[in-house]
């Protein structure tokens, strides 16, 4: 009998956890090897990613929709009705009313009405409203999610950090539990020897656990634990895992910018003082920004006037009145490009009165004549009051505004008090210069708000750079600047370049500055960053900013910037503005007086007088617009120079006609006795400033008519001879003027202008002679083609305005005598070259796709797309569209439904003025005036419509133009989208059904260039890296948008189409890594869409069942058709859904790629690729773990059991995880290596990494057979690296954590044992990879330190991919290539490290406490919330077990009451046949009563009294002898199946754990060994002395909580020992071995501890009164 029992327990031995593993990895190994036979590695292997034909979408969903209504969850089974919208964003404008010419619209040239109607238009903008659940779109605050986290979640304690003297905040003792410090064991009862001796009676025992000796029933235990694991537990697994590099999110599209106007520096400059200590006459004043290196003026004037009502008065002759907007005191100066070289010039003049230095001796003398001063300036007022002189001036360097504050702010942390005066005298004698120029020389004492004094002289001057210059313009403290004294302004340095050699002397000591007289007076400025709000302020062309209050306030001037580069920013606003700038004059030659010289200038419209506009602006004091201004006088100088600015408001309908008019007057200033003019006439010229349909700008040299010019002058250039006319110096030129225009109606580039023009004529229907009707087309295609050449910041600036008309010349192209033209591809082609230029500009902002933010801002909302009208849409319903009616007939916004644009009616009286064929009409835009059509087709020609037309014009495309197309395809694409939404908005079909939306012409057009575009990606892949790259995206981002547009089953044929061709290609390469990389690319992206789980239909398979609850009528029968209807709904077995099996591939089409690309590329030995397919899947779980649609427990449920097949295929791949191996390194036969070591070397490159980058990869290994195949070290198979590794176990977990426990047991139903014991290998793996390491672990681990820029990133995949520089250097260095090997190609290759850019750095500072503490916080939390996933799992495989095998009837479950019963009759308690049952459920001979025995893992417990036989299913003796046979077999496995369950626990308990896992794994600790006793007292296993060793090591912990649950589990320990056997030898020697162990290596074993734990058992011996009359509380006190 003896021998039968060994041979029965030998049976048993054979199936620990290393035999299970070995016969899985066998078999495994011996499957992978007939399927990866390929040398590459790559070909066989594609027969896991074969494409299955997906299921139409449509028809699918169009024949279940009453199964789709009647579940619960159909709000996220589908698409919503509102998902798409077209609406109308309101353009933003910073004025109270939108900037238009004065002109009436109507009467306006084409051009200009299109530029009005593109400046004041709203947006048409395509809103996807759930686009935000994507993570294309969705842009996460990480750091500020992290901060949020952990003011939500619980601290968790671990016993790690309180041993960590570092990070003690508290006490050791934690006071969790209370301690009861009863004496009960006496020292006289106290064996001598034992663990006792040191003293129990004085020790404390921790808190009992009060229900520990209650029988309580282990149904009712398991449903107590399951309780308290679901308590304070974490929803969202993925929000405590850390976030994805956002430059690993390849599906990322950054949003388009709203439009708005160029976003510049500001700077408030408010005028409080100017005066001049001689007070007798008004001075003029003005200011502007001046940029001393660049020598460039990079702002308009600003005219300020300080004077007194008293000396106004003075002018009141020359001034008749003074409108508000020229009273203005302060202005704002805009900088785009700040520099250092910046200063604020302040110009003075005053009333002319003769020579400067005459004039300005009384000022800088103390004349005590001032009476005759006075009276001299009075006279001069009276008589030219509207003349100017230049007087004085003075510069203030912007760099000690800013540098000034900065350095009292490093020398002191408070203001200093100023003890002196607040302004710098500055003395006119030139000898005082010295100390005014080493006050910093910005002409003035610098003081803070508050009489503060700023110290910039004591500080050197810091170097800046322009960034944290234009930071510091944004920043500075405002502050109040007082200059003392002007330079007098010297009458033969008025030029700019004179003034600019001053400013570069006023930055270093010069003696020139030194010669410099100085006139002294007072002027006050408070200098500030200008706040975001500011009432009563004026634009430059004066019209009112919001807010704007009232007509009480003085306004405050916005002041127009010249910027000193070129500004790529489009123009969003209507304006027209010209500035004059005469230069010089050269009358030397003239005869006659003409030596006091004013010019008058003049805009006219035509030759007359009267003709002048008032359109010239005013400067201060004076009216608004004028219609001529003067030049300054320089007295006595036949060639005077000028500074002067003129600015003029163009006007909008400028002609041929329009012209500046030049008069040169001689200024008599000298009184005389009789009376006589002050201006005598002593020149004219003019220039015409719109000349062949372009503004004229630039500089000009004027030649002088001595006499007015004749009639019709206008119309002839100056340059001319006209005959009979006398002209200064022999017609010579002999002005000097210059002009500068700032339009955002003229573009000022010939090739735009030409362009512009030629769209003008067509519209007009007028073709000028000179080009002819015959020659138009050919005119029309080179302006189209020349745009190309056009400078890149013009074009830029109408960049909406020009592409809004190429695309509408393709759509609807312009007729000639009745024939349209052909100019589609030209158009298509000049829209390319365009995107082309705008992608290379360097300014502004790209994307990872090279999306330029210029071109996705006209895209998503400048756009202007032409829809037909409604009297068109006939034309549609002929071509396969399908339209809903509409009562939209008049142009105007709906007033029911305001997203989109209602049409003009068939009659419409515009529509009706149509002539010569042209039409100008519009059906997206808000009103008359929002015109985006130049002209229309006549109705005989066939209707385009943009998307087809753009698809059409792409698939004919050939050469230069489809090269420009594919290399901005996403452009292309984006458009094509929008034009697809709006005109179905246009239609009225956007809710129609999708396989009616969209002709079948352009279907084909779209399946061609998605044929094409993968062919080029094939045939291009390795010669052209980033445009490829870009392409592949392109066309995923093209899909995925359509996904939400066009028939779902045509997107997924176009997705197969992709997919069969890419696969193909990849089976036939050896090494198709970048392949494989851009097909994961699409994946990923196309995967990203809002609503993927929609897209993969789930519902109606066995994992993803209706849950729909029957309505009240709904009859037992009916509810039974509808389960029926749900199992024949899909076809075919429930294991099918529960693996990639062609039948869930089909119906979960997109989830099937993403696992079968999973499932392949893990056969590829590539870490890159790994890593790759595994964060797609992993990118998934997080948006779904945050998707607020998915919050509740079904809606995770039901997207969870689509992953079902990952949790094969991580077992089937699970020799490839990390740490896989170390189970055959550990003597202790733990799977996982231990707590100490690191899970992976923080640097370095793996080595099949490496291997890759120097081109011998394991991709050219030879194929194994199953001889050589080694379980553990697959050499064809690439191990994953830790953190891959990491990665797809949290995926596992959020699986297995959130799908349906129904579900799960449904599964399990069919799995075999070995199935079970990879998926607990998986876990017990897990419990490594995610345990906490403590904070100090954290402290010394750097921040995200694997993660790399995406400069170094993009090189390092390079290098992997097989592109990179490195490898290139090192294939030109070999003489030959090596061959394919396995390892490292020994000495030929010399890899240069040191070289490597991307090499991690191992100096790494440490962190801030408080990161740590916060990091801690988070991964704390999240090892305890895997942890409680595991423990659930553990849990419910024990609760599911079931030892009879599937095949068995339904009534077999009785089964094992009668074997049972016939087992304990027939055959004496230790008999081979008895033994399976008593050693599952601890019966024996010296069984205690029956009633303490609970078989919850039996659907019917054990009955002794029963005598019932089998019935029907046994009924011979042959049949009771298989019957016990299967049994046992069943039993055999579920003993090893729940040992491995065993070790698993184990292994959790030896790592760190939060102090809840602890009680939670505890308690189900103490429910295993209750229901399953001989899995530890066993003879033949070693669970006892691993459960001891473990359970003895946390009752030595210095946290009371957990010494209080390990006491509790070796106490029943030892009493289910004594209970089964009575006996405690075995028992106590695994104790004491345990004890010895710990003692000897354990650096945190804790003798005190110990004593608490052991006198807390004591006390349970003491109170455990059902065994008081046994010996257990002695043999108790023996062991203790």
């Amino acid at each position: 009998m003896a021998s039968v029992q060994r041979a029965f327990a030998q049976k048993l031995s054979k199936q620990h956890a290393a035999d299970v593993r070995k016969q899985i990895s066998s078999s495994y190994s011996h499957s992978l090897t007939k399927s990866g036979s390929s040398i590459s590695g790559f070909s066989s292997l594609m027969s896991l990613c074969d494409v299955v034909d997906p299921l139409d979408y449509e028809e699918f969903i169009q024949q279940h929709q009453l199964l789709l209504d009647r579940d619960p969850l159909h709000h996220v089974l589908d698409f919503p009705e509102n998902d798409i919208r077209v609406g109308i964003v309101p353009r933003k404008i910073r004025t109270l009313s939108p900037v238009v010419p004065e002109e009436s619209l109507h009467v306006l040239p084409p051009h200009v009405q299109d530029c009005v109607q593109s400046y004041t238009a709203d947006w048409v903008v395509v809103n996807y409203q759930f686009r935000h659940h994507s993570s294309s779109s969705c842009v996460r605050d990480h750091i500020g999610e992290k901060h949020s986290l952990v003011h939500i979640i619980p601290r968790q304690e671990f016993e790690v950090d309180y041993n960590n003297q570092e990070f003690v905040d508290t006490p050791l003792e934690n006071n969790l539990f209370k301690v009861d410090s009863r004496q009960s064991i006496q020292s006289a009862d106290t064996p001598r020897g034992s663990w006792a001796s040191f003293d129990l009676r004085n020790s404390v025992n921790d808190q009992l656990i009060l229900t520990l000796l209650e029988r309580v029933p282990p149904e009712t235990v398991d449903q107590l634990n399951e309780v308290r694991r679901l308590e304070q537990r974490q929803d969202m697994l993925f929000s405590l895992y850390p976030a994805q590099d956002e430059e690993e999110r390849i599906e990322r599209r950054i949003p388009a910018e709203n439009p708005c106007d160029q976003i510049v520096h500001r700077i408030l400059v408010k005028c409080h003082q100017l005066k001049l200590e001689l007070e007798v006459e008004p001075i003029f004043a003005s200011m502007a920004l001046y940029d001393a290196k660049e020598k460039k003026k990079v702002s308009e004037n600003f005219y300020f006037d300080m004077n007194s009502e008293s000396l106004k008065r003075m002018l009141t002759s020359h001034i008749p009145y003074s409108d508000v907007s020229t009273l203005s005191r302060s202005c704002i100066f805009n900088i785009t490009y700040p520099t250092t070289d910046m200063f604020l010039v302040i110009k003075l003049e005053k009333i002319l009165q003769g020579d400067i230095n005459e004039c300005a001796e009384p000022y800088m003398k103390d004349d005590k004549n001032r009476d005759k001063v006075r009276a001299n300036v009075a006279a001069a007022s009276e008589r030219l009051g509207k003349y100017r002189m230049p007087f004085a001036w003075t510069a203030i360097y912007i760099m000690n505004i800013i540098n000034g504050v900065n350095s009292l702010e490093r020398e002191s942390g408070s203001d200093k008090e100023s003890g002196g005066s607040n302004s710098l005298d500055r003395k006119s004698s030139s000898s005082s210069f010295d100390q005014f120029r080493k006050r910093a020389s910005d002409m003035s004492s610098l003081t803070r708000r508050g009489s503060l004094e700023r110290r910039s002289n004591t500080e050197k001057r810091r170097s800046w750079s322009p960034e944290d210059f234009g930071s510091s313009l944004d920043s500075f403290r405002p502050v109040t600047l007082t200059v003392s004294s002007f330079f007098k302004q010297e009458s033969d340095r008025l030029r700019d370049e004179d003034l600019y050699k001053f400013l570069q002397d006023l930055k270093r000591p010069c003696s020139v500055m030194k010669k410099l007289k100085c006139i002294p007076g007072t002027l006050k400025l408070d200098i500030s960053p200008c706040p975001d709000e500011l009432r009563y302020c004026l634009t430059t062309e004066l019209a009112r900013l919001n807010p704007y209050p009232d007509e009480k306030g003085r306004p405050t001037k916005e002041i127009l910037e010249f910027p000193l580069r070129e500004v790529f920013t489009p123009h969003y606003s209507y304006r027209n503005l010209l500035y004059v700038y005469p230069k010089e004059l050269n009358f030397g030659s003239r005869a006659g007086s003409a030596r006091n010289i004013a010019v008058k200038v003049q805009l006219m419209c035509g030759e007359e007088d009267c003709d002048a506009l008032p359109v010239i602006f005013g400067k201060s004091s004076c009216p608004e617009f004028t219609t001529e201004a003067y030049t300054t006088v320089s007295y006595h100088n036949k060639c005077p120079d000028f500074y002067d600015e003129l600015k003029i408001k163009l006007p909008a309908n400028l002609g041929d006609h329009h012209h500046l008019l030049f008069t040169f007057y001689h200024i008599s200033c000298q009184r005389k006795v009789e009376p006589t003019t002050a201006e005598t006439p002593v020149g004219f010229t003019w220039l015409p400033i719109y000349r062949d349909g372009r503004l004229q700008s630039g500089e000009f040299c004027l030649p002088v008519m001595i006499e007015r010019p004749p009639p019709n002058y206008s119309f002839i250039p100056p340059d001319v001879l006209l005959p009979g006319t006398k002209w200064v110096d022999n017609h010579k030129g002999i002005f000097l003027v210059t002009l500068g225009a700032v339009s955002s109606v003229h573009a000022q580039d010939k090739y735009l202008d030409k362009f512009l023009n030629i769209c003008a004529i067509l519209q007009d229907g007028n073709i000028p002679a000179r080009i002819g009707e015959a020659n138009m087309e050919n005119e029309l295609k080179t302006s189209i083609l020349e745009l190309t050449h056009a400078k890149s910041e013009p074009l830029v600036k109408f960049l909406p305005l020009i592409m809004n008309k190429l695309v509408l010349l393709m759509v609807k192209p312009p007729t000639i005598l009745g024939q349209a033209m052909n100019i589609g591809q030209t158009s298509f082609e000049a829209i390319t070259m365009i995107v082309r230029n705008v992608t290379a500009l360097q300014e502004g902002h790209h994307d990872q796709h090279g999306r330029h933010s210029l071109l996705t801002t006209y895209l998503s909302y400048q756009c202007m797309l032409p829809h037909p009208v409604q009297a068109e849409l006939a034309l549609l319903q002929d071509r396969g569209y399908t339209s809903f009616p509409s009562n939209r007939t008049k142009h105007i916004r709906s007033s029911s439904n305001p997203d989109i644009h209602n049409f003009v009616s068939g009659d419409d009286a515009e529509i009706n003025s149509l002539m010569r064929g042209l039409d100008r009409t519009s059906s997206m835009r808000a009103g008359p005036s929002q015109e985006n059509m130049l002209y229309g087709e006549p109705r005989s020609h066939p209707l385009k419509v943009a998307h087809e037309e753009l698809a059409l014009q792409w698939v004919v495309s050939s050469g230069a133009a489809r090269e420009f197309a594919m290399a901005n395809a996403w452009f292309l694409f984006e458009m094509i989208v929008k034009s697809m939404v709006e005109h179905l908005a246009a239609i009225g079909s956007l809710d129609a059904p999708r396989k009616m939306r969209f002709c079948e012409q352009f279907t084909d057009d779209v399946t061609t260039l998605v044929n094409t575009i993968t062919s080029d990606i094939i045939s291009r892949y390795n010669r052209e890296t980033k445009f490829i790259h870009s392409l592949n995206t392109s066309l995923a981002f093209f899909l995925f948008d359509v996904l939400s547009i066009m028939d779902r089953g045509y997107v997924f044929f176009l997705i197969k189409t992709y997919y069969k061709q890419m696969s193909a290609k990849i089976s036939s390469l050896p090494d198709a890594a970048s392949l494989v990389s851009l097909k994961l690319d699409f994946l990923r992206i196309v995967c990203s869409h809002e609503h993927f789980v929609a897209l993969n239909l789930p519902f109606g398979t066995p994992f993803t069942p209706s849950s729909a609850p029957a309505s009240p009528s709904l009859s037992v029968c009916s509810s039974a058709s509808q389960s029926s209807f749900i199992s024949t709904l899909i076809g075919g077995d429930k294991m099918s859904f529960a693996e990639l099996s062609p039948a869930f591939k089909q119906q979960h089409f997109l989830v099937g790629l993403v696992l079968s690309d999973l499932a392949s590329v893990l056969e590829i030995p590539s870490s890159f690729l790994h890593s790759k397919a595994v964060n797609l899947v992993r990118n998934l779980m997080t948006c779904h773990d945050c998707d607020t649609r998915y919050v509740e427990m079904e809606c995770k449920a039901r997207v969870a059991a689509l992953y079902l097949p990952l949790l094969g295929i991580i077992m089937d791949n699970l020799p490839q995880l990390y740490g896989y191996n170390s189970d055959q390194q550990e003597s202790n036969g733990m799977w996982m290596k231990s707590n100490t070591e690191e899970i992976e070397p923080r640097s370095g490159i793996n080595k099949s990494v490496a291997m890759a980058i120097a081109g011998t990869s394991t991709l050219h290994s030879k194929s194994k057979t199953p001889e050589n195949y080694s379980t553990y070290q697959q050499n064809h198979k690439h191990d994953l690296s830790s953190e891959t590794t990491r990665n797809l176990l949290i995926c596992f977990l959020w699986v297995i954590k959130n799908v349906d426990k129904n579900v799960v047991k449904q599964w399990w139903m069919d799995l075999p044992t070995q199935r079970f014991q990879q998926l607990l290998e998986v876990l017990n793996i897990a419990i490594s990879c995610f345990e906490y390491k403590g904070k100090k672990s954290i402290k010394h681990c750097a921040p995200q330190n694997l993660c790399k820029t995406s400069d170094i990133k993009s090189r390092l995949e390079d290098v992997i991919l097989g592109q990179g520089s490195a490898r290139s250097e090192m294939i030109m260095r070999r003489k030959e290539r090596n061959p394919p090997s396995n390892g490292w190609p020994g000495d030929r290759l010399r890899w240069r490290k040191e070289q490597m850019a991307y090499r991690p750095s191992l100096d790494l500072p440490g962190r801030p406490q408080a990161e740590v503490e916060t990091d801690a916080h988070i991964e704390g939390n999240l090892a305890t919330e895997v942890s409680f996933v595991i423990l659930d799992t553990l849990e419910q495989i024990v609760q599911s077990i079931n030892p009879l095998t599937p095949s068995w009837p339904d009534s077999a479950p009785s089964i094992l009451t009668s074997l049972s019963t016939l087992s304990l009759l027939a055959h004496p308690a230790g008999s081979q046949l008895a033994r399976p049952c008593s050693k599952l459920v601890g019966f024996g001979p010296d069984q205690p009563p029956i009633s303490r025995l609970h078989l919850t893992q039996f659907p019917l417990g054990f009955n002794l009294t029963s005598t019932t036989l089998l019935k029907s299913w046994v009924s011979t003796p042959m049949d009771v002898e298989k019957a016990y046979d299967s049994v046992a077999s069943q039993l055999d496995n579920l003993q090893c199946l729940l040992g491995v369950v065993l070790k698993v626990l184990l292994h959790a308990l030896a790592r760190n754990q939060s102090t809840c896992v602890l009680q939670n794994m505890f308690a189900t600790q103490r429910s295993l060994v209750f229901k399953f006793p001989n899995l530890l007292f066993d003879e033949e296993t070693e669970h006892c002395a691993d459960l001891c060793l473990r359970l003895l090591k946390h009752c030595s912990s210095s946290m009371s909580s957990v010494r209080s649950q390990a006491s509790a589990s070796l106490y029943l320990l030892m009493r289910q020992n004594f209970e089964i056997g009575n006996n405690f030898a075995r028992v106590k020697m695994q104790v004491t071995m345990s004890l010895s162990s710990l003692v000897g290596t354990s650096s945190s074993f804790s003798e005190e501890s110990l004593r608490r734990s052991l006198k807390t058992i004591l006390v349970y011996a003491e109170e455990d009164s059902d065994l008081q009359d046994t010996t257990f509380p002695e043999q108790v006190n023996t062991i203790c």
